[in-house]
């Protein structure tokens, strides 16, 4: 009996593993100063309010901001070597390089 249990338990938990989103988060530069970052979750759903923080070369926080409704931010491209985090919790970072945000 608790072997038919347990698979039914495991059956009744495989869909919800299926459902499990992967972070997507992208950064454009328009070459007016300007860069312009996208983010998202693969099921769809929205990443309005996720953590964003922009550092400078050496790790020191330059911006802390979040994701708006539209799923973006824009901010102003910084001088030297930087990154882009997303943060959306364990699992779910993506870090981009300031040199992998070309025009």
């Amino acid at each position: 009996m608790k072997r038919s249990t347990l698979l039914l338990l495991m059956s009744a938990a495989a869909p919800s593993l299926a459902l499990a989103h992967t972070p997507l988060f992208s950064c454009y530069d328009f070459g007016d100063n300007t860069i312009l970052c996208e983010g998202g979750f693969s099921d769809g759903s929205s990443a309005a309010g996720v953590e964003i923080q922009v550092v400078d070369g050496s790790g020191a926080e330059l911006i802390a901001s979040e994701i708006n409704q539209d799923g973006e931010i824009e901010f102003n491209k910084p001088q030297g070597a930087y990154k882009v985090l997303f943060n959306a919790g364990p699992g779910h970072s993506i870090e981009v390089d300031g040199k992998d945000i070309v025009e």
